[in-house]
Formats: C-alpha cells, sequence, structure tokens
C-alpha cells in the first residue's frame, strides 16, 4: 500500500480564506465564508461574581487593561476616515490551558460584529488592530475562550510515548468530530474524514502529523466551540473624523480689512481675491472672526478705549445689533449671497471657510430684548457684562446657561450652528468653549455630527488642561494649546511628548498657532525675524494641525500695547486695518517663507501626523532635533531647529538611526528642503550649525540611498 502524506488530506474547498473570516449568523452559527468574521451581537457575560452572584462558573477567561479606552469607556477615541485603531489587552485564564481571543468592531447601529484574531504579545498581553473607513462612530470590543483544541494541540507535540501519543488522537478526534457537527457543506465532510483519521488505524507519526496539521489548526479556529466565551464588559467607541481634523492648515484673517482701498471697508467681494494667493501659500483653511452685526451700545474704539469716535467699527466680538444677531451678517461686509458665493469660490480653491462662533451678546442683540432670562440681571436692574478681572468687556453680555429657559437657549445655540452648515460652512472654531456647560457641548456636538459627520470643532480654550481635556473628550475635534508659550527645548519636549505618546493623544487633537490676535508673544515681539520663522517651523513641523493670524504674521508685527501686554498696538479687534498685497508680497513679508514650509507638509505625508514625532539629542540646549516618517519609512523627515533668536548655535546630534529607518554602518544623504543644500552623513553623531539671520532651522528629508532621484524645493531669501 502507498503510504499517505498529510499533504493528501488536504480539505476539498476551494479558496481557503483567511483565519478568521466567517460571517456566523445568529439563529445556529452555521458559517458562510466572507470576509472578515461578522458575528452577531453578543450577549455580555457579567464575570463570576458580579451583578449578584455567578453568571456562569464555566466562563473562565479574563479580560482586562484594555487599550484604547478613555475614561473606563466613558468617552470615544478619536480617528479619522482610513486610520487603524490598535486594541490591546490582558487574556488570560486560571491553569495552562490556551486561549483564542478576537477584536469585534462594527460600525455604531449595525447588530452584527466584524472580528479580527487578536495576536499574543508576551505575559498574557494581546493585540489587535482594524481599519476605520467611513465618517461616523465605530465600535469595539474583545471576545475570548478557552481553546480546547489550541490546548490539545500544544499537548499533542509534547507527547513521547505512544500510549500517550494513541490517547491524545482519540480525544483530538472527538473535539474534530464535533467540529464537523458545527461547520457545514465541504468543510463539515473534510473535518468529519479527519475525525475518523485520526483515530484510525494509519502510522502513528503519520496521524500526529494530522492533528498537527496547519489546515486543520485554521477549519478549527473557524468553527471553535464559542459557547463559553466571555466578552469584555464594556463596548467602546470610536468617533471618526473626516482626514481634515488630523491635517489642517489655517489662516485667520479679518474680512473688514480685506479691502484693496486704504481707509475702505473690506467685504466678502474683497476677499474673493485673497483666494489665489492663499491657496498658493498653502492654506486650506480660511477663518474668520465673527462676521454679525456689531453692537453700539458700549462699542470698544481704537486699542481698547471706552471712549470711541462716530466711525469706530468696534470689535466683532460684540455680536448683535439692530441688523440682527448670530444668524445675521454685518451689512458692511455685504450680503448672505455674496457669503455664500466666498464660500465657494473658496471651495474651488481647496480652501474652506471656518467660522468664529462665540456664544455671547451685544447690548443691543435682539436676544436681550426677547430673551432676557437668558442673561444675568444684577440688583441695579442692569445686565452683567463679561469680566475676567482686571480686564472687563462692557461691550459683550455673556448667557446665563443656568436660567430655567436653558433648553430653549440650548435649542437657539444648536440652531445658529446648523444656520451656517445650510450656507456651507461645517468647520467651526468655537470662542471660550469652557465658560459653557459641559453637557451642552456633548449634546449639541453629538447632534450637528448626526447630521453633519464631517463637521470640525476647534475649541479656543487657553485654560486648565483638565477642562481642556474635558472639552476634546466631549465632541470637540482639536483643541488650542499652551504652544505659544513653549519656548526653551525642554519645555517643547516634555510638552509634545505628552500630546503625542500620552494617554491623551487618542481623544485631543492639537492645533499649534504661534499668534492670535489676542496672544502676541513676548518671544514674538523681541525675536525679530528669526523668531517669526522658527516658531513657524516649530507650529508646522510639530504637529500636523496649525494656523497663523496670517497678516500680522506675515509683516512680523510685533509691537504691543504696551509693555508686559500680549495685545498688539492698533489691534484689528478694534478697528480696520490697511492689508495691501503690495505690502504683504514685499521683501520684508515672510510669505515666500511660509509658502515653502506648507508645500514641504503637503508633500511629505510624514508631516501629516502626530503620533511619529520622535525627539533626538543634541549637545547644545539652543538646539532641538526631532523626526517624523511614516510607518514604512519611505518619507522620512529630520528637522534641526535654533531656538536662539539672536546667536549661531552649534552642536552634535544623537540619532536613533533604527528609528529612522537607516543601516548604522551605511553613509546617508539629507536634503535640506528649506535652503536645497545636500549633506552626507555617517552614523548617529552628525554637525550641526544655524545662523538665526540666514536660516534658524533645517528641514531635512533623509535618504537612505545616495543614488534617488532628487525631486526639492527651494527657498532663495
Amino acid at each position: 500500500m502507498t503510504k499517505k502524506t498529510v499533504a493528501d488530506e488536504k480539505p476539498r474547498v476551494t479558496a481557503e480564506p483567511a483565519l478568521g473570516s466567517t460571517r456566523i449568523p445568529a439563529d445556529d452559527r452555521k458559517p458562510v465564508v466572507v470576509e472578515p468574521v461578522v458575528v452577531p451581537m453578543p450577549e455580555t457575560t457579567p464575570a463570576p461574581g458580579a451583578a449578584g452572584g455567578v453568571a456562569d462558573g464555566r466562563k473562565r477567561v479574563i479580560v482586562e487593561g484594555v487599550i484604547p479606552e478613555i475614561d473606563g469607556g466613558r468617552f470615544p477615541i478619536k480617528r479619522t476616515v482610513g486610520e487603524t485603531v490598535v486594541v490591546e489587552a490582558d487574556v488570560f485564564t486560571d491553569g495552562h490551558d490556551s486561549l483564542s481571543c478576537v477584536l469585534q468592531y462594527r460600525k455604531a447601529g449595525e447588530t452584527g460584529w466584524q472580528e479580527i484574531p487578536m495576536r499574543f504579545l508576551v505575559n498574557d498581553r494581546w493585540r489587535g488592530q482594524f481599519q476605520v473607513l467611513e465618517l461616523g462612530r465605530y465600535e469595539y470590543t474583545i471576545v475570548a475562550w478557552v481553546d480546547a483544541f489550541k490546548s490539545w494541540r500544544h499537548d499533542l507535540s509534547r507527547w513521547v510515548q505512544a500510549e500517550d501519543i494513541t490517547l491524545a488522537l482519540r480525544v483530538g478526534g472527538q473535539l474534530v468530530e464535533k467540529a464537523g457537527q458545527r461547520a457545514a457543506g465541504d468543510d463539515a465532510k473534510w473535518l468529519t474524514k479527519r475525525a475518523r483519521a485520526l483515530i484510525g488505524d494509519q502510522d502513528l507519526d503519520y496521524r500526529r502529523q494530522l492533528g498537527l496539521d496547519e489546515e486543520l489548526a485554521r477549519l478549527m479556529d473557524r468553527y471553535a466551540d464559542r459557547r463559553l466565551e466571555l466578552g469584555y464588559d464594556k463596548v467602546l467607541g470610536v468617533t471618526v473624523d473626516d482626514e481634515r481634523a488630523r491635517f489642517s492648515t489655517w489662516y485667520e484673517m479679518f474680512p473688514r480689512s480685506c479691502s484693496p482701498v486704504p481707509g475702505k471697508h473690506g467685504t466678502f467681494k474683497d476677499c474673493e481675491a485673497w483666494l489665489p494667493r492663499l491657496a498658493a501659500m498653502g492654506f486650506d483653511v480660511l477663518y474668520f472672526p465673527p462676521i454679525h452685526p456689531i453692537g453700539r451700545v458700549n462699542r470698544k474704539g481704537k486699542n481698547n478705549t471706552l471712549t470711541p469716535t462716530p466711525d469706530d467699527v468696534g470689535s466683532p466680538w460684540a455680536i448683535g445689533a439692530a441688523e440682527g444677531g448670530h444668524k445675521d451678517i454685518l451689512p458692511a461686509l455685504g450680503t448672505l449671497e455674496d457669503f455664500r458665493r466666498l464660500v465657494q469660490k473658496a471651495k474651488e480653491h481647496g480652501i474652506e471657510v471656518a467660522l468664529d462662533i462665540a456664544l455671547q451678546c451685544a447690548p443691543d442683540h435682539p436676544y436681550v430684548k426677547q430673551h432676557p432670562d437668558w442673561f444675568r440681571w444684577r440688583p441695579d436692574g442692569t445686565v452683567q457684562y463679561a469680566e475676567n478681572p482686571p480686564k472687563k468687556y462692557q461691550d459683550i453680555y455673556p448667557f446665563n446657561f443656568e436660567t430655567g429657559d436653558w433648553r430653549a437657549l440650548w435649542d437657539e445655540i444648536r440652531s445658529i450652528f446648523e444656520f451656517w452648515i445650510q450656507q456651507g460652512v461645517r468647520i467651526f472654531r468655537v470662542d471660550n468653549p469652557h465658560t459653557k456647560p459641559f453637557a451642552m457641548w456633548e449634546w449639541l456636538i453629538g447632534e450637528i455630527k448626526k447630521t453633519t459627520p464631517n463637521a470640525i470643532f476647534l475649541a479656543e480654550a487657553f485654560t486648565r488642561p483638565k477642562v481642556m481635556h474635558r472639552l476634546a473628550k466631549l465632541g470637540y475635534n482639536q483643541s488650542y494649546t499652551y504652544y505659544a508659550w513653549r519656548n526653551t527645548k525642554w519645555e517643547l519636549t516634555e510638552y509634545l511628548t505628552e500630546l503625542t505618546q500620552g494617554p491623551g493623544r487618542e481623544y485631543f487633537r492639537p492645533n499649534f498657532w504661534p499668534n492670535t490676535p489676542d496672544i502676541l508673544t513676548e518671544a514674538l515681539q523681541f525675536g525679530g525675524r528669526p523668531a517669526f520663522m522658527s516658531r513657524l517651523v516649530l507650529a508646522a513641523t510639530l504637529t500636523a494641525n496649525y494656523g497663523i493670524y496670517g497678516p500680522a504674521y506675515e509683516m512680523m508685527e510685533h509691537v504691543a500695547v504696551k509693555p508686559g501686554s500680549e495685545e498688539y498696538l492698533d489691534s484689528e479687534k478694534y478697528q480696520v486695518r490697511y492689508r495691501g498685497f503690495q505690502e504683504l508680497d514685499g521683501p520684508n513679508s515672510l510669505r515666500d517663507f511660509i509658502a515653502l514650509v506648507n508645500r514641504v507638509r503637503k508633500r511629505n505625508p510624514a508631516l501629516q501626523a502626530d503620533w511619529n514625532l520622535r525627539f533626538h539629542q543634541v549637545d547644545n540646549e539652543q538646539i532641538i532635533c526631532y523626526s517624523k516618517a511614516t510607518g514604512n519609512r519611505a518619507n522620512v523627515i529630520l528637522v534641526v531647529v535654533n531656538l536662539d533668536p539672536n546667536y549661531t548655535q552649534a552642536g552634535f546630534t544623537q540619532l536613533n538611526l533604527e528609528e529612522l529607518g537607516l543601516d548604522p554602518h551605511q553613509p546617508f544623504e539629507v536634503h535640506d528642503l528649506l535652503t536645497g543644500a545636500h549633506y552626507i552623513w555617517n552614523g548617529p553623531r552628525n554637525y550641526v550649525e544655524l545662523n538665526p539671520h540666514r536660516m534658524p532651522a533645517h528641514l531635512f528629508r533623509i535618504r537612505s540611498s545616495l543614488h534617488t532621484e532628487r525631486d526639492f524645493v527651494t527657498f532663495d531669501g
């Protein structure tokens, strides 16, 4: 008789699907081959001793230490379309039995789960991952069970005595036979045949090979006995946002200052002329401060004076007048139709218009008369205006969110966002959200996302860390940060390590701004052109989202209203400023440098993410060095910045070549994308020198091969 081989016993089925590629319907769990696994929603089984007693003492698996998990599952993590969710957990049982563990995920609202097998790492730690492909919300959890077949297969490979092997094969035959009963079609026939072969009269070693066969292991995994599986006691959430929530480049400007004629109030039609320029500079979000009617009562004059002249235009954040409120447009800017046209024109240039939503009112806002109970009234019969001692904002009335009519107030606020979404806006920068109820934001953002899942909310909350993080957990897609006040190498390294490697990275997306109409830091007041250049490079490369208060940054405006203040002299918050292209595009402008940095960002995927940031040592505290790389190391960017705006600084880098995907024994090329220069480096230790008055930063693209095609941009000035 010809001796059979294990190959002769392979299952006679068509194209073998990958491990864990089975749909298990809710009725009898009979499989139909699909890709990937989909199973019905399990009934969560409490652990023994939970919920008043033992639910089923035979379920012996423990699932704990799950990451990512925010506040015990209270809040979802965040991803953007196409990103991967990597999940880890501690999964174990008593004794020495083997386990099977799967990661389950689905789009919220679906009844079935898709399954991905989790991989054992070390010390009872398991890992699995899935990709999110649609906007909205996903859910995930973990299911595990004691796997009798895996335990049997493990032991079978260790038996050496014939009698032990014979007995083990009989046990295995029973396990395989039961799996055949759970299967259907050709799979059931093949498993039944294999069960007979295991306990048959063939050579003992041959039968053991049948038991250890990988094909058998795959089918047994597909038709595993999961009656005693136990699921994690939480279903966790993922909010999936549009890609621009992860990577965006913002330019803030006051539309009233965009007139081509000095001294004339700008309009939305005037703003259209700016669009080609902003697109050429690489900006994809054009952010406007409030565009609504401005109150006349207690109007502020130039430089925040309390004695305005008749010609003073007031602060855009003092919203509301006889012409209307939060759903109306300042007549001097144009009509609602003009605004819609601008939004459409911007999209044709690859730019989206973002609006500032400031939930506050001028004293003559229609809400004050229509809903007096939405405001706080003082004993003298006047409304309490906004204060942040020693600052006073006499032209602004904050809402009273403790009003008995709070539900109507919430509904009206929601309608403000909905109104502007109808006009084509989906990106909102929200002013001071930390002074409004947390519960309202969770409700409001959730409601908006139901109909506009690609809406983006940026939280302008320069406040305590826990408050900023709470807002992000509640649904804000991006957040302002403390970047403007982080200047030293230690401060930047510590802060960025927290943002990109700490647990908050799962939900807190930083958006770095070196300046805003409210923030002119000391570093920019006294650092000159080198400070403006270095702070821009840092903002644009440390994080994937960044923005500038544009015209002021281009022209390096740096004079404060008074010593010790961070307020601009002649601030656009209180007056119209002429922003002519002749000046903005002149030799003293940073336009070309900003455009170059933005171009580098768009051409290098490594700069379009946050979590890949890694710092490298330099033996000079005035020089900071860090890298970003794509997962396959096809794109590797190394940034070196001189933090001293006054003097040339030099030092030696100490690179982690392994993280950069480099062979430590081979030279490599670094190509400076800011100057066009090329250097050949060897090993981790290399010399750098930066004169801030020439160029305060290196923005290197690393090439491991010295013969790759050179595709680069250069900067002339």
